[in-house]
């Protein structure tokens, strides 16, 4: 097969030249429906919000169990992706990976109602927590442990997932397949929102109270959400992730698995963690995109875990608004990553990559300035519409640079070099967030937090200068 990457040349890369069926390539879309009913009702809205606003943990300790997945996720994920690439078998990882990521957070709600106070907005049956009331590491371990372990399998499923796409779609449609997956993703997040909100406070976002007698029905068929709140989240999530993950499971498939089997030389699979670094120099502009990946992923993952402590510390949203919040500002993603796709197959992967980081420089900074709930609300519809460019473009602009084939060994790389990062990037800013505040206030604290944040952004946007277009190297050569 003729290999369509000029970068590749010389290279025995598998271009796939036909699209796979379309219920393949739309169970493949879907799965990104399914991991972002969990990053949006775990990783963003509920757990910071429960552990520090209801429990009284401190942001550092929510950093450290986010850091940890994630150092959990460097170890890891390069070794399984080389093992991967071996066979070419990636569903069978993001299958264990996501009944794992399923059973964890369905832990966190079991363990948060069996062994912690019944607490926060919305709760029913609970307490209220009084100033004898210290919690301390020891009382969170159980849970943040549940946590890790779903956050980290949730991430780990990511490289596999995302190295299955070159099967589905020739190189000139990728884009626009990975912008639909990306648009259907913020679907998910529109209806996990509205799917799990009933459990937490027996009504609907913008529509109001559900009746009395469906809300009994709906606690009573699923377990651990009788006392509502927060804490009864964490199971209805980890059902719906597992549901609409299912058509993935069932229909799609590795197309070119290595037949038979394949012994593996477990010393050449950890030494190959190392080759790829070594490897990704060969391959112009592999090698300085890892490493923007590595700061502007992690810039995203730290302001994705605080923003709805911020919305609510920072501009004081009423306790339990920010789910309404999330709503509205999801809409425009799903635009916005459709589109984002557009533009990646119209002017490339790095034109538009670059464009959505140089957005999230100036919104951060209009976030950081505005000083009323109104002009939040504007800024964070900015930040929604441009949301989904990074997962857009960067899947496509990888697979530019690198051989096909080698495709599950360069993702797991850069998920290496991001989770590397966001063991830092949530630590820093948990740490300048429970410095500051003290003696500085919550609202200068949780400004000067995103401010880190905006720094990563910039360094990122350095680094992407040295990644070359592959669309202008496509037109020289064929000129």
């Amino acid at each position: 097969m003729q290999d369509s990457h000029p970068a590749h040349a010389g290279a025995s890369s598998r271009v796939v030249i036909v699209r796979a069926p379309w219920r393949e390539r739309a169970s493949w879309a879907l799965y990104d429906f399914a991991n972002t009913i969990f990053s949006m009702n775990v990783a963003t809205l509920y757990f910071s919000v429960w552990l520090i606003k209801d429990l009284g943990a401190s942001s550092t300790l929510y950093a450290l169990g986010n850091g940890v997945s994630s150092f959990l996720v460097v170890l890891s994920v390069p070794v399984l992706g080389a093992l991967s690439d071996a066979r070419r078998r990636r569903k069978l990882w993001v299958v264990g990976f996501t009944i794992a990521s399923c059973i964890a957070c369905a832990a966190i709600g079991i363990l948060g109602q069996t062994i912690l106070p019944i607490v926060g907005a919305q709760t029913i049956g609970g307490m209220t927590t009084t100033s004898a009331w210290h919690p301390t590491f020891d009382t969170f371990t159980w849970v943040i442990v549940a946590f890790i372990i779903a956050n980290y399998a949730y991430q780990a499923a990511q490289p596999f997932y995302n190295a299955m796409m070159p099967d589905l779609a020739p190189p000139e449609e990728q884009g626009r397949l990975s912008g639909i997956g990306t648009a259907v993703g913020y679907v998910g997040t529109i209806v996990g929102l509205l799917l799990i909100f009933p459990f937490f406070g027996g009504e609907l976002p913008l529509l109001g109270p559900l009746p009395a007698g469906f809300i009994s029905t709906l606690r009573a068929l699923v377990p651990y959400t009788n006392h509502a709140g927060r804490v009864s989240t964490f199971v209805p999530t980890a059902l719906l992730f597992l549901l609409f993950s299912l058509p993935l499971f069932i229909f799609c498939r590795d197309h070119y698995p290595v037949v038979g089997k394949t012994a593996i030389n477990w010393r050449q699979a950890f030494r190959n963690v190392l080759n790829t670094l070594h490897d990704a120099r060969r391959y112009p502009g592999a090698l300085p995109f890892i490493l923007a990946s590595f700061l502007y992923q992690d810039a995203i993952g730290t302001i994705v875990s605080f923003m709805a402590i911020y919305a609510i510390k920072a501009m004081k949203f009423p306790d339990g608004t920010e789910t309404t919040l999330f709503l509205v500002l999801t809409i425009p993603a799903i635009f916005g990553s459709y589109l984002a796709g557009i533009l990646t197959d119209r002017f490339g992967a790095k034109r538009t990559l670059v464009l959505t980081i140089v957005g999230w420089i100036i919104l951060l900074v209009a976030m950081v300035l505005v000083p009323s709930q109104k002009a939040f609300w504007g800024v964070g519809l900015l930040i929604g519409l441009i949301f989904g460019g990074v997962p857009t473009a960067e899947r496509p602009l990888l697979l530019s640079l690198v051989p096909t084939e080698e495709a599950g060994r360069f993702f797991s790389l850069m998920l290496l070099s991001s989770r590397a990062a966001a063991v830092a990037g949530p630590i820093i800013w948990g740490i300048t967030v429970d410095t500051l505040e003290p003696s500085r206030g919550t609202g200068l604290a949780y400004r000067m937090a995103v401010l880190t944040v905006i720094a990563m952004f910039a360094t990122s946007l350095v680094l992407m200068r040295r990644v070359p277009d592959s669309r202008l190297a496509r037109a020289s050569t064929h000129a």
